[in-house]
Parts: structure tokens; C-alpha cells; sequence
């Protein structure tokens, strides 16, 4: 495994002596990007805050990039899955996951501190797997953020149906949208797009609390409200399917301050899981069990568009991000180590924007032109997602205990450390493979039902 690598470099480091340890970590270990003092683009910018000061202000806010990413779409279909199983399993679920996820950043973090020239997945698996593990996790990244493009100019469509009153074609609507995302998208660092993020992050709360609003000014008659409700194992899963946070180890490689980085968790999780508990529980409560998905399907059509025009500006800037990160990570891989990596160079540059292109049109082909689209999002989520957000980080753990810590005997001592990466691996396994069951299933039942619709179609 390359982790062995790992360790004789850096032994190699102590052997060589203080006078050649520079010059051996600048090959080796030193992260990504490096040092950026004489460079033109320089990507290590970003702070988990925003500071007073004028050039932290520039550097702004890793926090609102993933809150960005991660509140998004997904936020409108929880109070269906309120619905489904009922309040109080779904606050214990969204409380959980939260937590969970908090600790499996922490993992990503320590991870990330002990390899600083992992950039994102692809060089984390190949630390853990070597070169297959490398395209896999690589492959299955960029896959997953291609996907979430697709969706997010899905529902962007939807939002300018709703607007236009179903005004203009879908199509027409898709494409516009799509075009708004890859310009947005075309900044060479995040730093750039963090006040887009911040704009992103305050739309998609005023979307969920104008939708609150709208719920509770517009509540359903004799609605049903249930505390917890019998589900099906199918039901139930597809209800706690959460959110993933893909751009974690590109977003930390583009801070100033990496070791900030758990600040920034923080302040996703907390902000993620309260606004989740609340919006949820409150949508359902106004509008009960036919609650929509999304939810804002379920507003009166005045309200339904309000909050739709306040969603629509963080679907777009969060197409954006997860355009930009499938083009980072190529363009990261083609050109590690170059001057077009640092340098305004017209190959950089040209490479840069076709990659952005590339990605929202293949992103926008598969949107309109594959009819279960949305369902093969549910897989790619099944079989990706669920490892990069949960599993991936009990190997993560493990791995470094053993390598850097004293092999199996650290292993046994830290036995409690050891049980929760193991069970987080099993979680990352089951969600994988329950999730790939469920998504196939929805899909034969999309055929059975007739459910599934045309390509290009208005």
C-alpha cells in the first residue's frame, strides 16, 4: 500500500539530515499547491471565517462554500420525508446524521493534516489503495459532481417554469440555466466564488423561512400529522438519504490555514442540522402528510414563486461550485506541479474553460436527454456519496493508525477509536449497498408505473 511509501519517505527525511529535509518535503509531502509567494493565481486564500480586515475579507469563508454545497435541493424534500416516518424519527435521523458527520469530518480533517498533498479524492485512494484506488475514487468524484450539476440545472429549470409560469420550454429554460452556471463557474480559485457562496448560503435560508412562512400563512385543512409513522425498509431509507460533502479535501487545500478547517465543520453542521430539524418539522406541521417534493410544490402559487426566485440563486451558484470542482480536479491532475497551475498561460486558460464547459454540457445532455435521470443521480449517490461522506473516513482512520501510529499494536489500544472506523465503515457499505437496491428499484417502478418521461421534451 502507498501508506508504507509515505513512512519511508518521511523516515528518509530524518536520515538525510536538517540540511536536505527542504528539499526532499518540497517533493514529496509538501501540499498541493505549494509555496504560492512569486505566483500569479494563488489558491490558498480561503479562511473559515470572515475578518475584518481587508485581505481576510478576500480570502473569505470556506464555511459558507459548504454550507453552499451541501444546503441546497436537498433541504426542499425533507418535510416529505417527514411525512413518511413521522416527526419524531426524523428529528432523532437528522440529529444523528449531523453528528455522524461531524465526527467523519473530523476523520477527513486529520486525514488531510497527515497528507498534505492530497487535494481530493482521487489522492486519498491512493494513499489507501494505490493507482486503482487513485481513478476510482477520482473517477467516482467526478461522476458524483457531474450528476449534481445535471440536478441542480434540473431543479433551476424548475424554479424559471414556476416563475414564467410554465412560459417558455423546459428545454429552452434548461439551457438558459445552464449557461448562467458554467460563467458563474469560471473562476480559477474558490476564493472567487466564496462571496457567491455567502449569497448562496442567506438565498437558501430566506427560501426555507419565506416557505415556512408561506406553510403557516396557508395551512392545509385537516391535515394529517403524525409523531412517528409504520414504514416500509424502503420508505424509511429513502426518507434519511442526507446530503454529502464532496469538496472537502479541495476546499481545505485552499485555505490558508488548514488546521482551521474543523471550524469551518462546526459551523456547517450546526447550521445544516438546526435549519434542517426546524424546516422540516415546520413545513410538515403546516401542510401534513401531502406535503410535496419539493415542498415548495405544496405553496400557494404566490408564495411557491417567492421562494422559489430566493432558491434559485443558490441552485445556480451551487451548480456553479460543483462545476468547478470536476474541472479542478482534472485540470488539478493534468497540470500538478506546472507553471499553468500558477501562471495566466493561454494553455491554462483554454484548458480551464473547456473543462467547465465540458462539464455542464455533459451535465445538461444527461438532464434532458436521459429520462430517469433523477433516478440515476440516486445511484451515483449510492455508490459514490455514501463512501466520500461516511465509509471512506473509518479507512481513513484506520490507515493512519496503523501507519503512523505503531501498526496493529496501536490498532488494539485504541480499541474504541478502532470500533467506531470500523462501524463507519460498515455504514458507508450498507448505505452503498441499500442505496444502489432502493435507486434500481424506483427505477422498475418508474417503468411499471409510466412515470418516466421523453427526452428534450417542453
Amino acid at each position: 500500500m502507498s501508506g508504507r511509501e509515505g513512512d519511508i519517505n518521511r523516515s528518509s527525511f530524518i536520515e538525510a539530515g536538517e540540511g536536505s529535509l527542504e528539499k526532499v518535503e518540497t517533493e514529496t509531502i509538501v501540499d498541493v499547491f505549494g509555496n504560492e509567494e512569486e505566483h500569479e493565481i494563488k489558491y490558498k486564500t480561503l479562511s473559515w471565517q470572515v475578518s475584518v480586515t481587508h485581505t481576510a475579507y478576500l480570502s473569505q469563508l470556506v464555511s459558507a462554500l459548504m454550507i453552499a454545497e451541501i444546503v441546497s435541493t436537498g433541504l426542499l424534500t425533507l418535510p416529505n420525508a417527514v411525512a413518511i416516518v413521522g416527526i419524531v424519527p426524523s428529528l432523532i435521523l437528522t440529529i444523528f446524521l449531523g453528528i455522524f458527520a461531524l465526527y467523519t469530518a473530523k476523520l477527513l480533517v486529520d486525514f488531510k493534516m497527515n497528507h498534505p498533498e492530497v487535494h481530493n479524492m482521487g489522492d486519498a485512494g491512493y494513499i489507501l489503495f494505490g493507482p486503482v484506488g487513485r481513478e476510482i475514487f477520482a473517477a467516482g468524484s467526478i461522476i458524483f459532481a457531474i450528476f449534481g450539476v445535471g440536478a441542480l440545472i434540473l431543479s433551476g429549470q424548475q424554479a424559471l417554469s414556476t416563475l414564467s409560469n410554465n412560459g417558455l420550454c423546459a428545454t429552452v429554460l434548461l439551457v438558459i440555466f445552464a449557461i448562467a452556471t458554467f460563467l458563474l463557474a469560471l473562476p480559477r480559485t474558490f476564493s472567487r466564488l466564496s462571496w457567491l457562496a455567502l449569497v448562496s448560503a442567506v438565498t437558501i435560508a430566506l427560501c426555507g423561512v419565506l416557505a415556512m412562512i408561506g406553510a403557516g400563512a396557508n395551512p392545509v385543512p385537516n391535515r394529517i400529522i403524525q409523531a412517528a409513522l409504520p414504514s416500509n425498509f424502503y420508505e424509511a431509507f429513502l426518507a434519511i438519504t442526507g446530503p454529502v460533502c464532496l469538496m472537502f479535501f479541495v476546499l481545505i487545500s485552499e485555505m490558508r490555514r488548514p488546521q482551521d478547517a474543523m471550524k469551518a465543520a462546526w459551523v456547517l453542521q450546526g447550521f445544516s442540522t438546526t435549519f434542517y430539524a426546524v424546516f422540516s418539522v415546520v413545513v410538515y406541521v403546516y401542510i401534513g402528510s401531502s406535503v410535496a417534493a419539493p415542498a415548495l410544490f405544496s405553496l400557494p402559487p404566490v408564495w411557491a414563486k417567492i421562494s422559489f426566485a430566493f432558491g434559485m440563486v443558490n441552485f445556480l451558484i451551487t451548480g456553479a461550485l460543483y462545476t468547478h470542482f470536476a474541472a479542478k480536479l482534472l485540470f488539478v491532475r493534468l497540470f500538478r506541479k506546472t507553471r499553468h497551475i500558477h501562471s495566466h498561460t493561454v494553455l491554462g486558460w483554454s484548458t480551464w474553460v473547456f473543462l467547465c464547459f465540458a462539464s455542464v454540457a455533459i451535465a445538461f445532455i444527461l438532464a434532458s436527454a436521459v429520462p430517469i435521470f433523477s433516478y440515476l443521480t440516486g445511484i451515483t449517490a449510492s455508490l459514490f456519496a455514501s463512501w466520500y461522506t461516511y465509509g471512506v473516513a473509518g479507512f481513513f482512520w484506520l490507515h493512519d493508525t496503523f501507519y503512523l501510529k505503531g501498526g496493529l499494536g496501536a490498532i488494539r489500544r485504541r480499541w474504541f477509536g478502532t470500533t467506531l472506523a470500523v462501524l463507519t465503515v460498515l455504514a458507508g457499505a450498507f448505505m452503498c449497498v441499500v442505496g444502489t437496491y432502493v435507486s434500481i428499484k424506483l427505477i422498475a417502478d418508474a417503468y411499471s408505473q409510466g412515470l418516466v418521461g421523453k427526452p428534450f421534451t417542453c
